[in-house]
């Protein structure tokens, strides 16, 4: 298998509703197991990044919202095993259960770091003693275990693949976009099979929308694109499936998206819009595999320079970048017009904030459908904004890194701003 087969395979995973809300009910989830006894209380700290986007985010099969609720759905439902779909079991009785005691006070959340870095660390205390789970710069990534004072499990420390000081670069920034490519038209189709699944997973989400009187976004998109799932007006249906299933995603609807770089919206943003050119355009189901490994890859590219929470919106920058080259891709262009994508794109919507995972994600999503086709369309006609101009450089790699600085850490202010925001509304 190839390395960059075995990059993408690592990094999808089925996320059920926001990451963020997901990840806190696994830690508390993972802490429960190593302590009984009546619940005194949970406390919760967390890095800028994950407070912010498990701030007002929909929580799934609960009409709740945020992280007191998902860290007490944690505790009285969530099934660890399951990791970012923990919550799926989840009924009235526990939503009764958690809000019962959230009510109590009994969840207690502070804000530590202001960082793109993930942190979660919970900490379960009862009659009996206390449980502590600590996460680290991946959603599931448990690092640390530790009950009533004794270490039960410790992973061995990496050291930070965002560090600009390390020595060696993260995989995908050995490659350059000219090598993506041409893995993407060499590699077997039958190695990138498994990417089917995250097409069917997230229009599987896509649907819960157009089922949902709560998703008012889809509804419009919907009636936009005449009253079709797949119209003959492509952008509009891609506008239609992606931030469908977005809105479905951010409400809490009850299914999963295949997520990439830790993000079911990255995920659905690097997939869908290239699923509707695909059925608009009759691509074939080979030409859709390839488009979106690329896709996948260059969002990957870039998130690993801007990191996986911070304070610009990756899901639309760097997910909207990847799909914009996919979607160059699946029309034919060469590794001259997705430099020249890359470059529109930094030069369009870079500044784009992450206030959250909300409902404003489905808005977004909207304008990163509109800016990827408006980047391509004037990339094959040979128009782009010059490496001369903005955060262009010299060339799609050093623009793409460029895109990341932007992020990290060039918004680190931002963050906190956002967050004080939130916090004091």
């Amino acid at each position: 298998m190839r390395e960059l087969t075995k990059l993408i395979i690592d990094d999808m995973r089925p996320a059920l509703g926001v990451t963020e809300p997901g990840a806190i009910a696994f830690a508390v989830a993972t802490a429960k197991k190593y302590i009984g006894g009546s619940l005194k209380n949970i406390r919760l700290t967390l890095n800028s990044g994950m407070y912010k986007n498990a701030f007002t985010c929909g929580i799934p099969n609960s009409n709740e919202i945020g992280i007191a609720h998902a860290a007490a759905l944690g505790y009285v439902a969530a099934r660890a095993d399951k990791k970012l779909e923990c919550l799926d079991e989840v009924r009235s009785v526990h939503n009764r259960q958690a809000r019962k005691i959230v009510d109590e006070g009994k969840i207690l959340v502070t804000m530590g770091d202001i960082s793109s870095r993930i942190f979660i660390h919970a900490i379960i205390t009862t009659d009996e003693g206390d449980a502590s789970v600590t996460i680290e710069d991946a959603h599931t990534n448990i690092t640390e275990i530790v009950c009533n004072g004794k270490v039960v499990f410790k992973a061995t420390r990496k050291k930070n693949i965002r560090n600009m000081t390390s020595e060696k670069p993260p995989h995908i920034h050995r490659y350059t976009l000219r090598q993506l490519m041409n893995y993407v038209d060499r590699v077997p189709v039958s190695e990138i099979a498994f990417i089917r699944h995250a097409h069917d997973l997230n229009l599987a989400l896509f649907q819960e929308a157009l089922k949902s009187s709560k998703a008012t976004i889809t509804d419009y998109l919907y009636s936009q694109n005449h009253q079709q799932v797949i119209s003959a007006d492509e952008q509009k249906t891609a506008s239609l499936l992606c931030n469908g299933a977005i809105e479905a995603r951010v409400l809490g609807l009850s299914k999963p998206a295949m997520s990439i770089t830790g993000s079911g919206a990255h995920g659905i943003i690097a997939t869908l819009p290239l699923y509707a050119s695909s059925q608009v355009n009759n691509y074939g189901e080979e030409e859709l595999l390839r488009a979106t490994a690329l896709s996948y890859l260059v969002c990957m590219y870039i998130k690993e320079y801007s990191g996986k929470l911070s304070a610009f919106c990756g899901c639309a920058i760097a997910a909207g970048t990847g799909m914009a080259c996919g979607l160059a891709y699946l029309k034919g262009g060469t590794h001259k017009t997705l430099t020249l994508v890359i470059q529109n794109m930094a030069s369009s919507i870079t500044g784009m904030i992450c206030d959250g995972g909300n409902h404003g994600c489905t808005m977004k999503g909207i304008v990163a459908v509109d800016a990827a086709y408006q980047s391509v369309n004037l990339a094959l006609s040979g128009i782009a904004i010059e490496r001369r101009h903005g955060i262009n450089g010299s060339s799609a790699e050093k623009t793409m890194h460029n895109i990341g600085l932007i992020a990290s850490p060039g918004m680190t202010q931002t963050e906190g701003v956002i967050v004080d925001i939130m916090r004091h509304k």
